[in-house]
Formats: C-alpha cells, sequence, structure tokens
C-alpha cells in the first residue's frame, strides 16, 4: 500500500480570506490545490466576483480549483435547481474548476418515500450529466450522515450512477466525518473523487448529535478514525485528494491556522507511517 498522500484546502477552513489570501495560505503550506464555496458571505462565487478574475488568482499563485462547494438539494430537482445547477456549472468552468460538489437535502420536512427519494436521486443525476458535460464538468456527489439527511448511504449513490450510466460524470466524495456518522463500512475507492477530511473531539455526545459545528482538525483526539479511513482508502487504490474541510469556529478564527493546519498533515503523515 502506498502511504504517499496529497492535501488540498477548502475554502470553509478560512471563510474570511478573500480569494488571493486564501491561495496564498495554500500555498503556503506547500499545497497546490483548492476548493472553491458558494454558500460563504463574501466569497467570490457570492459577490458578483467575475469568474475570470478568481481564474486569475488561482492562476497567480499556481492553484489548481478542485471544485466549488455545492450544489445543495440536489436531489430535489426543480425548475430553481436546474437554473442554479446551470448557473454554478458556467462560473465554474470559467473559474477553472475540475467539478461540482452535490450535495443531498439535508431537511428533515423533506419526506419522500423511499421509492420518491430514490426516483429522485436518479431523475436529477440525470437531469445533471448534460448540464455537467456541456462544462467539462465531474460530478462530486456527497452523501450525508445526519440522521436527516435524504441522502446517506455512498451505496445508494453509486446504485443511482450506474442505473443512469453515469460513471464518466458522477463519482463520490467520500468525507470522513460523514462516513463515520453514516455507519457504513463499504468504501468505494475507485468511485471516489474527492476525500474530505475534518475531526471530531467531542467524546460525550451520541454520534446522532454531532454537527458541522464540532467538526475541527484531525490529531489524536480525534474520535472519526481518520488515519483509518484514509489508510482503507489508499489501501483500496484512491489517487484523489484529502481536502481539509473543518467547520468549526475555533479553527476557522484561529490566528496560527496554518501551524494548525501544518501540525495536522504532520499528524495524518506519521499515523500513515506506521
Amino acid at each position: 500500500m502506498s502511504t504517499s498522500i496529497e492535501f488540498a484546502l477548502n475554502h470553509i477552513a478560512a471563510p474570511k480570506l478573500t480569494a488571493p489570501r486564501f491561495f496564498a495560505l495554500a500555498r503556503a503550506l506547500g499545497l497546490t490545490k483548492c476548493e472553491m464555496r458558494n454558500d460563504l458571505v463574501g466569497v467570490p462565487t457570492a459577490d458578483g466576483t467575475p469568474a475570470e478574475a478568481v481564474r486569475k488568482a488561482a492562476q497567480a499563485q499556481g492553484v489548481t480549483i478542485l471544485t466549488i462547494n455545492a450544489l445543495q438539494r440536489f436531489n430535489e430537482w426543480n425548475d430553481r435547481r436546474a437554473g442554479e445547477a446551470r448557473e454554478l456549472a458556467r462560473y465554474a468552468k470559467a473559474c477553472g474548476a475540475k467539478a461540482l460538489v452535490l450535495v443531498p437535502v439535508n431537511d428533515a420536512s423533506f419526506r419522500p418515500t423511499d421509492r420518491e427519494r430514490r426516483e429522485g436521486l436518479r431523475g436529477a443525476l440525470r437531469h445533471l450529466m448534460p448540464i455537467l458535460v456541456e462544462n467539462e464538468l465531474r460530478g462530486f456527489v456527497e452523501p450525508l450522515g445526519f440522521p436527516i439527511s435524504s441522502l446517506r448511504l455512498k451505496r445508494e449513490a453509486v446504485e443511482a450512477i450506474d442505473a443512469i450510466d453515469g460513471g464518466s460524470v458522477f463519482c463520490l466524495v467520500h468525507d470522513t466525518f460523514h462516513h463515520h456518522l453514516a455507519g457504513e463500512t463499504v468504501l468505494y475507492p475507485e468511485r471516489t473523487g474527492i476525500c474530505h477530511i475534518s475531526g471530531v473531539i467531542e467524546h460525550a455526545l451520541p454520534l446522532t448529535s454531532l454537527q458541522d459545528a464540532h467538526r475541527v482538525l484531525v490529531d489524536e483526539a480525534d474520535i472519526l478514525g481518520n488515519v483509518a479511513q484514509i489508510k482503507a482508502l489508499l489501501a483500496g487504490g484512491y489517487k484523489g485528494v484529502f481536502s481539509f474541510e473543518p467547520f468549526a469556529e475555533s479553527v476557522q478564527r484561529a490566528s496560527d491556522l496554518k501551524e494548525k493546519l501544518e501540525a495536522s498533515m504532520g499528524y495524518i503523515a506519521k499515523g500513515l507511517a506506521r
């Protein structure tokens, strides 16, 4: 098994940074790949910054934009979602991104039958495929492990992708947090396009109570088994990046964020070497 690992940085780690400063942080860490977001206040994809400006900022730092994260509620397909998908896909292509992250409905009021839910997933992927192909993008489907999520298991995502013969366009996001919450044991390294990593150090809370706000950087106190998950993905042949996606304000507001990220990278690398 190869233990070589390439890290990337999701903008959620430093949501207050402008695109140029965010890319500069990545390069200061020795990273060349980043994920942009469209769900943060003031970020380029939401504040009207032209996509070409984002592309130039990334090129100036020698950074590749892996994804825009994300098309929300993608499996609730309607005219509004179609418009959002087209607009986001055009922006992603123009700024140089390689893929769109696709996030399912995570809303307790969304209560389709199991059959409707599965059919809705397949239908959404079928509608998304020509939009992504037209803009030369991949679609990274991200199951969410929360109890109320409408797509918790990677197995269901793979089944839906295969049902529409969409394997050349769609692949999975393996998120170490959501994988742990979902309790799914099967990995799909050969079907995975990107891995999101974050740790949790809350020992007292049940899994059903964990939220994005509990997601910190991975260290020795992590309860999610990040190193074990990463080892399993690598052993299965995964060759993509491991992108830091911490949502906790304690990380986002840290004055020594660069040092904390370096420490987390070092901890993971050491764990893989054991």
